[in-house]
């Protein structure tokens, strides 16, 4: 389902921009509630110790980059590293 000049459709684009979104939006929820377990498990097993290591810091870290970065590619993936965006700022920056 492409155009002549090898551009996918419009309507293809938009499947694909609503696929990255609905699968942002469902690890967006994921992260939520396995970080809300993992805090759960800390906070009962650190017996009123209030120096208890907080261990679930590194599952939020490196999850919560994965999740920004799905988060860039869903919401302003299709634009923040096009070849023709950048081709098309170039063109109107020679012709200023």
């Amino acid at each position: 389902m492409e155009t002549q000049n090898n551009q996918p459709s419009e309507d293809q684009q938009l499947w694909q921009i609503a696929k990255a979104r609905v699968s942002f939006k469902k690890s967006a929820l994921s992260y939520l509630i396995v970080n809300l377990f993992l805090n759960a498990i800390w906070f009962f097993t650190n017996d009123g110790d209030k120096s208890h290591y907080y261990w679930p810091i590194w599952p939020m870290l490196g999850w919560g980059i994965g999740l920004v970065l799905l988060y860039i590619k869903a919401y302003h993936g299709a634009n923040y590293l096009s070849t023709e965006k950048e081709y098309e700022q170039l063109k109107n920056k020679k012709n200023e």
